[in-house]
């Protein structure tokens, strides 16, 4: 397709190949790690290749990559190895800049802490201190430590299992789960760009229920070629459990005066463009099931 640019990745630069996957996979949630090596030498430091694999065991893995420029490793990948615990710290809008700050490549026995004005607290089974400023603080055995290669920009999997979890009691909700409204958390994308998990940007999808949804390929083919609705509208469609009756396509004819839109209506076209753009405010309203009722009324 003359639209597509396809990339076999070994062409590319080790700078060109990382701006493509950052750039693309984000937002990326950020392990603000803190580790500790075996003269007692504290490190703090961010990561943006971090996320949870499993919830029982309760695993985090992180990725200190070696430096594209030079192939050294990071102290934390370092500290990891010889001290196997680590303390992965959340990342809020607040924190921010000092957690960019963090970053900065200090010598080894520089505590990033200090540096960047995090408050450090001691941990309760894990020698590393924890982010006083952090929302949520893991405390972390590292199981394993799996090097993904051995030349610059190879990454290195810290594969850590939770065995504490602390939680600023601000951010829960009265039933005592955390609140996403609340955690106002940020995201690393490509470059320098950040993305921000709060006021307008939080949206809600209903995820699908017990009964299996009638899928996209059930809608009416005039619906499929549709220029109105878009693919979200097409996948709120078919999460529905069921088709409409023939008596509630008449019903629904009949709440709309169908007959009379219909004889207002040049063409066949025209009056397909209208039902697609009433169902797509219906769509954005909640009111799916009559949507998919009325797009069924052509």
């Amino acid at each position: 397709m003359e639209d597509i640019l396809s990339i076999d990745p070994t062409t590319l630069s080790i700078g060109q190949r990382h701006g493509y996957l950052l750039s693309a996979i984000g937002p990326r949630p950020i392990a603000l790690a803190s580790t500790i090596d075996a003269e007692g030498n504290v490190n703090l430091s961010p990561y943006s290749f971090f996320n949870a694999f499993s919830t029982n065991p309760p695993i985090l893995i992180f990725s200190p990559a070696r430096r594209g420029r030079d192939n050294t490793t990071k102290h934390s990948y370092e500290n990891v190895n010889e001290i196997k615990e680590v303390v992965i710290n959340i990342v809020d809008h607040s924190m921010v800049h000092q957690m960019s700050l963090s970053s900065t490549e200090y010598p080894k026995g520089v505590n990033e802490f200090v540096k960047s004005g995090f408050t450090q607290i001691p941990s309760t089974k894990v020698r590393p201190p924890r982010v006083g400023e952090s929302p949520v603080s893991f405390e972390c055995i590292v199981k394993e430590v799996v090097p993904l290669g051995n030349v610059g920009a190879s990454g290195n999997l810290v594969i850590s299992e939770v065995i504490q979890i602390h939680i600023q009691k601000k951010f829960l909700d009265e039933q005592g789960k955390l609140d996403t409204t609340k955690l106002d958390l940020v995201g690393r994308m490509g470059g320098m760009w950040y993305c921000r998990a709060s006021g307008s940007a939080l949206f809600e999808v209903e995820k699908p229920g017990a009964e299996m949804g009638i899928g996209v390929d059930k809608l009416p083919s005039h619906v499929l070629a549709s220029h109105v609705l878009t693919g979200n509208d097409l996948g709120r469609l078919g999460g529905l459990s069921d088709l409409p009756t023939e008596e509630d396509i008449i019903k629904m004819k009949e709440v709309h005066q169908f007959a009379d839109w219909h004889g207002d209506i040049r063409d066949a076209e025209e009056l397909r463009d209208s039902v697609h753009h009433k169902a797509k405010e219906m769509i954005e309203s909640g009111l799916v099931k009559e949507a998919l009722t009325l797009l069924h009324c052509i």
